[in-house]
């Protein structure tokens, strides 16, 4: 009798910390950088993601899913389980080459967006991504705005910081496709890469002040991760430089300067958004919710 009431007052503070976690909360924006290996996190010079890790919680050894390319793990990513739920298998899946194990109303296996819409049907949700490849992963019916910036970055940041200004949406997702590009054009760990980089950090740098000048700088999460990292000029293998993956958050309810110890995921990625937000997870769902990140 003592251990199920003991179960059922940690069940009962979980719940409650869920709850007044999603009252605090009031915005989220996720961006993903395609190609950010997590070797080159504390390596380069990215002021405004540091700032972030300061004031947040991190991890440079996140982990992807195999094989780690790209089209898998941001459906990993955003669907919260890996290839064999899901079924996307490949660098530029565009259908599931293994049938997903279930589907929604919207035709593919759940995923953040369609989660969102069925729990929260008024949140307002945006997404603008350069890769075109981003377009299959996602219930495009269950999303407010819909931006494909046609490998354009620049385009996407300024597009996605003016729609925070002007929209406020519960969640954004802003997806960039740098440096992979550099990754494969020059190289990994190059002074290239590391440059890109830089580019990379002034775009993340908007976004942050898109927030600010929207006033909601108190009541927003900032989640910054990648599908992948990469070696020489490629990826999908088995090394930590393709496998690692940077992972950091920070806002309201989120510890500062706290490296996280605990093993990640990218399909945590969807888990702890869903928890941020106050949601149930699907049952088909695989990732868990990062909490070693978030105040007691």
């Amino acid at each position: 009798m003592k251990k199920r009431v003991t179960s059922t007052l940690l069940l009962l503070c979980i719940c409650l910390s869920v709850f007044a976690q999603s009252k605090k909360v009031k915005h989220i924006i996720l961006i993903g950088c395609d190609g950010f290996g997590g070797y080159a996190l504390q390596e380069a010079n990215m002021p405004n993601l540091k700032a972030l890790m300061h004031n947040g919680s991190w991890t440079a050894k996140a982990r992807c899913v195999l094989p780690s390319s790209s089209a898998v793990n941001w459906a990993s990513l955003l669907m919260g389980a890996g290839p064999t739920e899901h079924g996307y298998t490949e660098w530029n899946s565009k259908v599931p080459e293994i049938p997903s194990a279930t589907k929604t109303s919207y035709g593919l296996f759940p995923g953040i967006f369609s989660v969102i819409r069925d729990q929260k049907k008024a949140a307002k949700t945006a997404i603008v991504y350069s890769w075109n490849g981003i377009g299959y992963l996602f219930e495009k019916e269950a999303v407010n705005i819909v931006v494909d910036g046609k490998e354009k970055d620049d385009f996407c940041t300024d597009t996605a910081a003016a729609i925070i200004k002007k929209e406020k949406p519960y969640f954004t997702f802003l997806h960039l496709d740098e440096p992979d590009n550099t990754g494969h054009g020059i190289g990994h760990r190059t002074p290239a890469y590391y440059k890109q980089l830089e580019l990379v950090d002034q775009r993340i740098g908007k976004i942050v002040q898109a927030v600010k000048d929207a006033g909601i700088a108190n009541e927003t999460v900032i989640l910054v991760t990648a599908d992948h990292g990469g070696t020489g000029k490629g990826h999908g293998g088995k090394s930590l430089d393709e496998v690692q993956i940077p992972w950091i958050i920070a806002g309201p309810g989120i510890r500062q300067n706290h490296e996280i110890e605990d093993v990640i995921i990218t399909y945590d990625t969807a888990a702890t958004l869903a928890w941020l937000m106050g949601l149930k997870q699907p049952q088909s769902w695989r990732g868990k919710p990062v909490l070693e990140a978030f105040t007691k």
